[in-house]
């Protein structure tokens, strides 16, 4: 199989639940993380093709999340848990990283969980076009992964670590390259505008806030970010449609 094509089932394995055959190695996808996008179009296409079967927005809505958050395993899920128990834990640097690498779920993450999913919920369910947004938010909330497995410098040994070693700094333009097709899909200028800055500002900002609370990032802040871009684009093509 072409290296590229290997490295875009690797990353649809490691990000998704589809069953795409034997696995692909690890490092297929790392050497090319910024296709990360292309997982957007396939579970934001899903999703989007679920929500037109479904007539009832408030329905609509939550199918849509409930899609792409099953499809995704809840992997990115499970790490804004973990950075909600950081990102709330009190005092020092080392009590915020041991609240984020603890294996249980405190109110911390639980309350982060709650609110990402109510703000991406009441956004959908205030437009009209949910199987557009579900796919623009899809694509672009991958942006930030790639942003920050290219910029933010790791914590400690893991899987971001390993995989920033393979960034090079023109992997988020080519990332974003990839989700200037998805932006042709948000209607009008305004929409246009609204989800590409936020794809962009969302991203800048966490790594401005994890570097300086955690001193770095890591791979449940990779994941946490996708998420919480995610709510953001949908909240801000919501405020403007």
């Amino acid at each position: 199989m072409p290296g590229y094509l290997k490295s875009v089932r690797s990353t649809l394995q490691f990000c998704t639940i589809l069953p795409l055959g034997c696995s692909s190695d690890y490092d297929s996808y790392a050497r090319r993380f910024y296709l990360f996008p292309l997982v957007g179009y396939v579970t934001g296409g899903i999703a989007a093709l679920l929500t037109m079967l479904i007539s009832d927005p408030a329905l609509s809505a939550a199918a849509a999340l409930a899609a792409v958050m099953i499809l995704n395993g809840f992997h990115h899920f499970d790490g804004l848990l973990d950075l909600g128990d950081g990102m709330m834990a009190h005092g020092s640097r080392e009590k915020r990283l041991k609240a984020l690498s603890d294996q249980n779920v405190g109110a911390g993450g639980i309350a982060s969980g709650m609110l990402v999913i109510l703000l991406a919920y009441a956004g959908l369910t205030s437009v009209a076009m949910v199987p557009y947004v579900i796919l623009i938010a899809e694509v672009l909330s991958r942006f930030s992964p790639v942003f920050l497995l290219t910029f933010g410098d790791p914590i400690k040994e893991g899987m971001h670590s390993y995989t920033h070693g393979f960034g090079k700094k023109w992997f988020p333009y080519a990332a974003f390259a990839l989700c200037v097709p998805a932006l042709f899909l948000a209607p009008g200028g305004a929409g246009f505008m609204a989800a590409g800055i936020a794809s962009i500002v969302v991203p800048l900002i966490l790594l401005m806030i994890f570097t300086g609370i955690f001193g770095g990032v890591n791979g449940d802040m990779d994941g946490a970010s996708v998420e919480i871009s995610r709510m953001a684009v949908i909240a801000c093509l919501a405020m403007v449609l």
